[in-house]
């Protein structure tokens, strides 16, 4: 595994739910690629023992972080302590390309 990634070759779609790559992954850290199409949805939930961040590469999506929900579009990061309940929705037209982290 090279210890550099261009996130633009892992790009991609399903038509039954959102697009997951993985980037890298370890004990210790998950960094991923999810890629929501227009009307495409992560589910809210969370995770007990990790803490969580997306970053926006490309498109807008609606962000729900505990009882916060905004929209965020490139260059911000959105991130969620462990145990706060969090998801996306791309309310666009156009491609959601998030990078996201687990530790």
């Amino acid at each position: 595994m090279s210890n550099f990634t261009d996130y633009r070759g892992l790009v991609g779609q399903r038509a039954d739910k959102h697009y997951k790559a993985t980037l890298y992954q370890s004990e210790r850290l998950l960094l991923g690629l999810n890629c929501l199409e227009p009307g495409q949805e992560q589910h809210v939930h969370s995770h007990d023992d990790q803490d969580k961040f997306y970053f926006v590469l490309e498109g807008a999506g609606e962000f729900t972080v505990g009882d916060e929900t905004r929209s965020a579009g490139p260059g911000v990061t959105v991130w969620a302590a462990a145990g706060v309940p969090h998801g996306v929705v791309n309310r666009g037209s156009e491609r959601l390309v998030i990078l996201m982290g687990i530790a």
